[in-house]
């Protein structure tokens, strides 16, 4: 995907604050730390848009990313971070159950994993939640280059039996670091959210 716009729009945290231009929708759910900043930015060829930080559970709104004019990315607030208190980590529930059962622009979540560690408690819920509401998803396994690519299959294997995925659930591996995985996302994220993907385009201009 050529990325000609990317730019930060609003932390929302009631509906009222979404933005009201239809566009597609893409959320990223995960873990504390577990890399969807650097995955933004990854995607978008950006190195600190979406802001990274060594604080676990700094993200605690729906950030929105504007992405050519085509698209959102939002970033939810990581989850499992134990330093935050139990009264907020109710809000955030609440605030991402709004959002995933009322916001008709959501196409797609990104499941947001790291491929070194079997999900966590709160990944199995969050996966079994959206299966619930039948929304639609990809499992997204960041920091692949930080393991031999001989263990690639057992990670993911181990991922899709932990989770309790099928072989229907679409399963990326990604680096953040190499860019592995970035072409095949676009892939996913353009058919999601209807929009052309870069070989869509280079068909389009030759």
């Amino acid at each position: 995907m050529k990325i000609t716009n990317a730019e930060f729009i609003i932390s929302a945290v009631q509906p009222h604050q979404y933005p009201s231009d239809a566009l597609p929708e893409i959320a990223l759910a995960g873990r504390s730390n577990v890399g969807k900043s650097s995955l933004i930015n990854k995607l978008i060829l950006r190195k600190n848009l979406a802001r990274t930080s060594s604080q676990p559970g700094k993200t605690q709104q729906l950030n929105y990313y504007r992405i050519n004019e085509a698209l959102y990315f939002v970033d939810f607030p990581g989850y499992g971070y134990a330093k935050v208190s139990k009264t907020e980590r109710e809000a955030w529930g609440k605030m991402i159950e709004r959002y995933l059962q009322n916001r008709e622009e959501l196409k797609l979540v990104l499941l947001v994993i790291d491929i070194r560690h079997d999900p966590s408690k709160d990944d199995v819920l969050m996966y079994n939640w959206l299966k619930h509401y039948d929304i639609p998803m990809c499992i997204v396994c960041t920091k692949a280059d930080k393991i031999p690519r001989s263990q690639w299959d057992k990670h993911k294997k181990a991922v899709r039996t932990t989770l309790g995925a099928s072989s229907q659930d679409a399963l990326v591996l990604f680096s953040s670091e190499t860019g592995m995985g970035r072409e095949e996302l676009w892939e996913v994220l353009a058919q999601s959210a209807g929009i052309a993907s870069e070989e869509q385009q280079g068909t389009a201009n030759s």
